[in-house]
């Protein structure tokens, strides 16, 4: 054999081995080679999907918890506040009821008429900016969620069922009673 032929078989020879190596297989066994390595795959980014939106899940599920959470804690803050504002308030009415005895009970050119005068308008003031105001129900029908009987009146002194008298005023906080009035009430 020349040196020719030698040449020429040995690259028919080469480009059969590359025809093969880069020719696509034929036999179901490669195909299914590639298959079952993609399927792993696939399985694997479907379970990392469902984890992810498993914690997503999770995490909004623990914001709207804590959304809530702060909510009735609000809620609970603010009703303990204003029960809190509601008991101090009830807590100084004696206050306020002593300063109103000694103011009519002062003489009238006294300065110590004029300093309770000024310190009873300053408790009144405090109570107007709390919401808190006075029970005045004189001559109204008698309402026994905002007024203690504790006399009965005679027929010459109103209309039956009505308050003829007040014997302590009573007070309210918005619409919570912090002490009921003591009221004389015309008997029916």
């Amino acid at each position: 054999m020349s040196k020719k032929e030698r040449k020429a078989r040995e690259a028919e020879d080469q480009e059969e081995v590359l025809t093969e190596e880069e020719a696509p297989a034929d036999d179901d066994g490669a195909v299914d080679a590639a298959v079952e390595e993609v399927n792993p795959l696939q399985a694997e980014l479907d379970a990392a999907k469902a984890l992810a939106d498993e914690y997503l899940n999770l995490a909004q599920r623990a914001r709207a918890d804590f959304d809530n959470f702060r909510r009735r804690n609000e809620s609970v803050r603010a009703d303990a506040y204003a029960d809190g504002q509601r008991n101090v308030a009830a807590a100084m009415l004696g206050v306020l009821d002593n300063l109103e005895r000694a103011l009519a009970s002062a003489s009238e050119d006294s300065p110590l008429k004029s300093g309770i005068e000024l310190t009873l308008k300053q408790m009144n003031d405090v109570y107007a900016k709390l919401g808190v105001t006075p029970i005045d129900r004189l001559g109204e029908k008698f309402d026994p969620n905002l007024e203690n009987a504790i006399m009965q009146g005679t027929p010459d002194e109103g209309e039956p069922g009505t308050v003829c008298m007040v014997l302590q005023k009573g007070y309210q906080m918005g619409k919570n009673v912090l002490r009921h009035a003591m009221v004389k009430v015309v008997s029916d």
